[in-house]
């Protein structure tokens, strides 16, 4: 079993946003001397817990601390941007850490309509387009000097080396499943989003319409989950309030950096709110190492996969750290040989 890492750089109370930028790229030097696989980082917008806005520009400051983990976005939010732009960002970043790069792209905003406005007037539009998007991202980010899409811009001759991130599609629904699948590459569901709702008609989608490429023969597909491991299940428990506390808040449309665990606690929950995190806690992988171990392990079996992407909220970071720690030592990441 392989692990590897998605972060968000959520903000806490009490700290600037700066602080968690500085806390990615810690992270990541971390997670690479545990043996995680990847770590990967996402694209939100104008969001006040979830500060991370700029994957490609985290990522070239994580490929100069780092010498052997895959790195990569997710994802790259695609209708924002000119596909053409972002492989030319993304050989760029392969230049710096050559055959490490995963290129991860999605079709949601990464925040409300008003700010994927601001990013591209046309963005409502450029969403209808994914697929061609995805299409020309996967030529161009090979080398490609030409498509037969009049619409897109030609990269020019002697456009430069033979540079290939990994490109990867992600989701949560069955539209990315099927994209990935007819385009012959990696997909990841983003298990974390809806709790797990609608993962195994996705990859069924995904493995049973696949199309082998060039590139890949076979499907491959991975998922992402939210995990928190202490020494304890208590300690754990307790730590996971910070999320617990913020997934509420958000569903009241109040968003706003990480609380400290323990104000949580002295707040307390409503009868109504216990009554909303009862299935959240049920699902939950929250725990021991080897309470969580069972969990993920059992999950992966059930799924026929042999890699999960881990995204942990804590509001100290040597929670966080200690964390990843600990998964790694109870699936012995190092002596699988990473």
């Amino acid at each position: 079993m392989k692990l590897s890492v998605l972060d968000q750089s959520v903000s806490l109370a009490g700290a600037g946003e700066d602080a968690a930028l500085r806390d990615t790229l810690a992270l990541a030097q971390h997670c690479e001397a545990l043996g995680y696989e990847r770590f990967w980082c996402s694209e939100h917008h104008n969001l006040p817990t979830i500060v991370g806005s700029a994957p490609e520009v985290l990522l070239a400051a994580i490929a100069a601390r780092t010498t052997r983990i895959r790195l990569g976005s997710a994802g790259v939010m695609l209708p924002h941007y000119s596909a053409f732009k972002v492989a030319e960002q993304f050989r760029v970043l392969d230049a710096l850490a050559p055959g490490r790069l995963d290129l991860g792209v999605g079709r949601a905003p990464g925040g409300d309509l008003r700010t994927a406005r601001a990013l591209n007037p046309n963005a409502l539009a450029s969403a209808e387009d994914f697929p061609q998007q995805v299409q020309a991202l996967q030529a161009w980010v090979g080398g490609a000097r030409h498509l037969g899409i009049a619409a897109h811009p030609l990269p020019p001759e002697g456009a430069g080396e033979e540079r290939a991130p990994q490109l990867w599609v992600l989701g949560s629904s069955d539209y990315g499943a099927q994209l990935a699948a007819h385009l012959g590459l990696p997909y990841a569901f983003a298990y974390f989003f809806m709790d797990g709702q609608g993962v195994e008609q996705a990859l069924h989608l995904y493995r049973t319409l696949y199309q082998p490429s060039a590139r890949h023969a076979k499907p491959q597909a991975t998922i992402c989950v939210w995990a928190l491991v202490a020494e304890t299940d208590e300690q754990a428990r307790h730590h996971a309030l910070s999320r617990e506390r913020w997934r509420l808040d958000r569903a009241r449309g109040v968003l706003g950096p990480l609380l400290p665990p323990d104000e949580v606690a002295r707040r307390g929950f409503t009868d109504a709110e216990l009554q909303q995190l009862a299935p959240l806690r049920h699902k939950a992988f929250v725990g021991s190492p080897a309470t969580v171990g069972r969990q993920l392990r059992s999950l992966a079996a059930a799924l026929e996969l042999d890699e999960l992407v881990v995204n942990t909220w804590a509001f100290d970071p040597a929670v966080r750290r200690r964390s990843y720690a600990l998964l790694a030592e109870e699936f012995n990441l190092l002596e699988g040989g990473a």
